[in-house]
Formats: structure tokens, C-alpha cells, sequence
């Protein structure tokens, strides 16, 4: 079954990376936001881009971080997940760094930035939304493996709402 995705990343350091992965469409078959969108969003007040990221995120079913080497650190990407939170998505994590961007370079993993949000009792978030490491050696290779392991890894988030 398709299923309605909202990607939460760092725009200004991981852009090429997401939308590799975005465009996969093993979730579903059409881009969610064009990025130019995304940058004109981003001019605005605060109030406004909380307003769009919370329509993007309305009939969402599931929120997949893709995580570079800044995502942690991006308060856009903390909203997003806090938002998720709140109204109860399935949630993921999947490490992009060895993903190749526009010049053909791959950056380090960076923190996870589940790590960091806790969630009601003082649990961590990492403890219950995954992280996922794609296997391979070369950026093609992880590109085919988070192409091969989408559509489950969503599915999972969805089911193991809490």
C-alpha cells in the first residue's frame, strides 16, 4: 500500500541527499514539495513555516528524518519531530551521510537526533523510533539499499505507534 510520507531534513546541508532518497518512490509515486517551495517557506517568519510544515504534515501517516551530519542541530527538523510526536506518526530514521550530493562528496554520520528529544516518563525517543544504517560501500550501493528497505521500514514506524 502507498503511503503518504512527510521527509524532515537539514535543507541547507543535505537538500541533494533527500532528494535522492525522496525520489525513490517506493512510498509513493509523486514528490511531496518541490524544493524551490521549500525556499521560499524558508524566507518567512517563524509562524509561517510552522504553519506549512504543519500542513505538510497533516494526512501524513509516517515521518522519515533522513539524517546528515548537521540534522540534529537543525530546529526545523526538531519541530518536525515534535509535531509527529504529537499527533502520533510512525517514525524513522535513516542515515543519508554516505550519500553522494551534488559534487560528488559523502560528509560524516552526525548525531541522531532522537538522542536528544525525550519523550513523557524521561525515556529517549531513540529508544523507540529507529535509526537506520544503509549498508553498503559506495553511495550507489546505499542508494539501492534504502530503495530495497523503504516501504518496510515505514510500514514498521506506522505499526509501532505509540
Amino acid at each position: 500500500m502507498a503511503r503518504r510520507v512527510f521527509y524532515s531534513f537539514d535543507y541547507q546541508n543535505d537538500c541533494w541527499r533527500a532528494a535522492m532518497v525522496r525520489n525513490i518512490g517506493a512510498i509513493h509515486r509523486r514528490r511531496p514539495v518541490c524544493d524551490n517551495h521549500w525556499e521560499q517557506v524558508n524566507r518567512g517568519e517563524d509562524d509561517a513555516i510552522k504553519r506549512w510544515i504543519d500542513a505538510q504534515l497533516r494526512h501524513r501517516s509516517c515521518t522519515i528524518v533522513l539524517i546528515g551530519a548537521k540534522t540534529a542541530s537543525c530546529r526545523w527538523v526538531r519541530y518536525e519531530i515534535q509535531r509527529s510526536m504529537e499527533s502520533r506518526k510512525g517514525l524513522l530514521g535513516i542515515r543519508i551521510h554516505q550519500l553522494m550530493d551534488q559534487n560528488q562528496q559523502t560528509t560524516i554520520a552526525g548525531p541522531n537526533p532522537f538522542e536528544s528529544i525525550m519523550l513523557p516518563g524521561g525515556q529517549k525517543l531513540s529508544s523507540v523510533a529507529p535509526t537506520y544504517e544503509p549498508l553498503g560501500v559506495s553511495s550507489v550501493e546505499v542508494y539501492s539499499y534504502i530503495s530495497q528497505h523503504l516501504e518496510g521500514w515505514v510500514e514498521s514506524a506506522i505499526a509501532a505507534r505509540y
